[in-house]
């Protein structure tokens, strides 16, 4: 299928030396990243301070990202009691939350081109600060799955932001993805462990208070570090070069549509992030339901999220070395083997343990595939596409534990362990066909 986009070999910039470059096709038009034969020059410390403190910023915004999803498998067993609704009617704030993931990556690709980067992180992380400020009061029930759709759209926006800023480093951005998607893990295992506290407090609202203060000092981080500036200009003050434009007549929306790569990489990341976090939202009640936990159950959840970050920062060594496509088919079917065992072995710490390593094996993914787009995709519509991959996974976590809740709703929990080796058995299928990469310098 040919695209519209053609990346053509661009010449060396006079900051750095010559270039060999050797031109690689891809599948589906868009010409791989030229491959070079020197290494980058070494920078001023100061740029490489700065790089740290804008890495360090985008760190913590991941870390609420992960924060806001590891926050609801504790929390649903008492917002069911509290609000008097089934799973499928709990599942809503699913479905809210899949409204405003997909509405922030519509909006992000536009709105990005006009505002730029500085701008449109902080935009997104003012509604994140609506959305916890709506849910601490325990409204009700409507109003507070409507803030989940606000929560969506700030989401969304942040994560393409933050991934689309550290694919467009030329500098062991396997590595720095790697530490952000960790960060993402290491909020989600923190918010468990909260969310399970105030879950058995009168007062049980009162986590998205908690929520709301680590909101504010996202909002505050962002402002003070990038100071609503463009992505182009931080690129430069920190020693890498600005994206390229594109020379097509057509705008970079319609680029990113017409790129059959992107929408293979954004579906299989909507099936993966909805396995993780239909793990993390219903695991608890399933180990309540089906394996008699108690009501410390939610730590499970926080188990399965520590097994994530775990993952994406201590295998970072072994996915260089096997080398990242091949090792996510490894991680992927070990992954199946030990959610088999979850649903036929009745063991309650078993199951724990289990849960917990399905965890390192799924972290790493998230991370390689967004290495992968920063690879086989041109600069100039990187960004973009990353929000459009990351915005329609956001989507995935919300529609796949939708899912689960509603065939749980007539069936019972116990419906969640095939549910997710199914899903995981399409994510190995997916990943089959995605094209395959080499490192893009520019």
């Amino acid at each position: 299928m040919s695209s519209a986009i053609e990346l053509h070999a661009l010449p060396a910039l006079s900051a750095e030396p010559s270039l060999n470059h050797a031109t690689v096709s891809s599948k589906d038009g868009v010409s791989e990243a030229p491959l070079a034969q020197t290494v980058l020059p070494p920078r001023p410390k100061e740029q490489v301070s700065r790089e740290r403190v804008h890495l360090f910023a985008l760190y913590w915004c991941l870390f609420l990202s992960g924060w806001n999803d590891g926050s609801a498998g504790p929390l649903i067993p008492r917002i069911q009691r509290v609000y008097h609704v089934n799973f499928a009617i709990v599942s809503l704030i699913f479905v809210f939350a899949c409204v405003g993931f997909i509405g922030g990556a519509m909006i992000n690709v536009p709105l990005t081109d006009r505002l730029g980067f500085g701008k449109m992180i902080f935009l997104g992380s003012l509604c994140q600060i609506a959305a916890y400020a709506m849910q601490a009061p325990a409204p009700p029930f409507p109003v507070f799955v409507l803030s989940f759709v606000i929560n969506g759209v700030g989401v969304a926006i942040q994560d393409a932001q933050a991934n689309g800023y550290i694919a467009s480093l030329r500098r062991n951005s396997e590595t720095k993805m790697g530490l952000l998607h960790g960060a993402y893990g290491a909020g989600a295992l923190v918010a468990p462990i909260v969310a399970t506290q105030f879950s058995q407090m009168n007062r049980w609202s009162f986590h998205y208070l908690a929520s709301l203060g680590v909101a504010i000092s996202n909002t505050i981080l962002l402002t003070l570090v990038f100071r609503l500036k463009g992505q182009d200009e931080l690129l430069v003050s920190v020693g890498e070069s600005a994206g390229e434009r594109s020379t097509s007549e057509h705008s970079t929306f319609r680029q990113i549509l017409s790129t059959k790569t992107v929408h293979l990489l954004a579906f299989f990341v909507l099936v993966y992030v909805g396995i993780e976090v239909t793990i993390g939202g219903w695991i608890v009640t399933y180990i309540i339901d089906v394996r008699g936990g108690g009501s410390s159950s939610g730590y499970v959840s926080a188990g399965f999220f520590g097994g994530l970050m775990t993952g994406r920062i201590a295998l970072l060594w072994l996915n260089q070395k096997i080398g990242e496509r091949r090792v996510l088919f490894i991680y992927s079917v070990l992954a199946i083997g030990l959610e088999v065992v979850v649903w036929k072995v009745p063991s309650l710490i078993g199951d724990a343990v289990a849960v917990s390593i399905v965890g390192v094996l799924l972290g790493p993914i998230y991370p390689i595939v967004m290495n992968v787009a920063g690879r086989v995709l041109p600069r100039w519509i990187l960004t973009g596409s990353i929000g459009w991959i990351a915005g329609t996974g956001q989507a995935g976590s919300a529609l796949f534990p939708f899912i689960t809740g509603a065939i749980a709703s007539k069936t019972g929990i116990k419906a969640l362990q095939p549910l997710l080796i199914s899903m995981m058995s399409l994510m190995v299928v997916l990943w089959a066909f995605v094209p395959t990469a080499t490192r893009r310098i520019d």
